[in-house]
């Protein structure tokens, strides 16, 4: 089966972008490991795991339509986290991003006539909508419980208990 150029360069692109999630969210486990917030670590390291996931997905089927996917280095991220609460509205703006990109990717397949790729992206769109969903449940808990220590401690707690089910 053969898809466009520009739907192998929109999937290659995506790759990028979920290898670089992954970057992004093994880097603020590593933040949140020596930051004291042993739940946000182990969530953002599954987190990580997910996304790496993603990626194969798409390398997957790249490789099985007979498409070499491209797999690029991707610049190491940048953390400046100055909190948890930070870390997790950083988290929910890379998620938006992400689905900025499945969303014009999906719209290229569209266009294309693409079934496959459509099919493939619609799963992403889908999974996004989860993964948004998710950090602004957790963002909620700062407004309904607080941003004091202990209402920290209580998110982190949450987090540990989310971070098999990321």
């Amino acid at each position: 089966m053969d898809i466009s150029k520009e739907i192998t360069q929109a999937l290659n692109d995506q790759i990028s972008l979920e290898a670089g999630a992954s970057q992004y969210y093994l880097a603020t486990a590593c933040w949140c490991e020596v930051s004291g917030y042993e739940g946000a670590a182990a969530y953002f390291y599954t987190q990580s795991d997910e996304e790496r996931m993603h990626m194969l997905k798409i390398i997957k089927f790249l490789n099985s339509l007979g498409i070499s996917a491209k797999v690029s280095a991707v610049p190491g991220p940048n953390i400046r986290h100055k909190s948890l609460e930070d870390a997790l509205k950083a988290s929910l703006k890379n998620e938006q991003a992400v689905t900025v990109a499945i969303h014009k990717a999906l719209t290229l397949a569209h266009k294309k006539s693409d079934y496959s790729t459509f099919e493939l992206l619609e799963w992403f769109a889908a999974e996004q909508v989860h993964e948004e969903t998710k950090f602004e449940a957790i963002l909620q808990k700062f407004d309904t419980i607080g941003r004091d220590g202990l209402a920290v401690a209580e998110i982190d707690r949450i987090l540990a208990s989310q971070a098999g089910t990321c």
